[in-house]
């Protein structure tokens, strides 16, 4: 029966993987360095077998595999885009859907301890002095509700926002609460996920927030869009 979710996370350098037998995870690993900092290379070597090491652990076989679910962003151009393919890889090899997830709704369903209920603001870096930002209410079964859009802010602006809202705590790396996105944060929301419906194979990209630095340089210095 096919009844397992296969999870990745890579919207930043330390990205992740869980699996997940219906609502429960089974295995789980983090691609962090060796010495617990940020891995910031060969992200994309770790990936493919810290998900064999799942499989392994749970002893599930490719036919027990339902689904595929992936953190789309927004964050890192590189790492969403090497843990995307590897998704997408993934669901034509097992040929199951992908369903995709905001990577900043992984931040708050992700802690291994799970948040107290209540509002939070979910940041992510996003180069250049700004951040993705994101209001979460998470609730008692560690499910989370996005109230407002996905924004794009300064750190002042962010600082501001954290002032105005003084019950509503800010998590995310190197936040008030220290909390990167991870995979296992697809459990409690994994009925939602479903139901939001998969992503189409042949067109889907995370979700990256901005352009590219390569290509921001690129059209700067040609003063035209980049060719697609």
């Amino acid at each position: 029966m096919k009844s397992y979710t296969i999870a990745l996370e890579g919207s930043t350098y330390r990205g992740s993987v869980a699996l997940l037998r219906h609502s429960k995870v089974v295995a789980e690993r983090s691609l962090g360095g060796e010495d617990g900092g940020v891995q910031r290379s060969g992200k994309g070597e770790k990936l493919m077998p810290a998900i064999a090491e799942c499989l392994k652990e749970a002893r599930i076989e490719r036919d027990e595999i339902a689904r595929i679910v992936c953190g789309a962003g927004p964050g890192s151009f590189t790492s969403l885009r090497v843990a995307g393919s590897v998704a997408k890889g993934l669901a034509v090899g097992y040929g199951v859907d992908l369903f995709a997830v905001s990577s900043l709704l992984l931040i708050v369903t992700g802690a291994v301890s799970p948040l107290p209920v209540g509002d939070y603001l979910s940041v992510l870096d996003a180069m250049r002095g700004e951040f993705f930002v994101a209001r979460f209410t998470v609730a008692g079964d560690q499910t989370a509700v996005q109230s407002g859009p996905t924004m794009l802010m300064g750190a002042d602006d962010l600082r501001d926002r954290a002032e105005q809202e003084r019950g509503t705590k800010l998590a995310g790396p190197g936040q008030e609460i220290d909390l990167y996105p991870h995979a296992r944060g697809v459990a409690p929301m994994l009925e939602t996920i479903l139901a939001s419906g998969k992503v189409d194979l042949a067109s889907w990209e995370p979700d990256y927030g901005r352009l590219a630095e390569a290509q921001v340089r690129w059209e700067a210095e040609h003063r035209r869009p980049l060719p697609r």
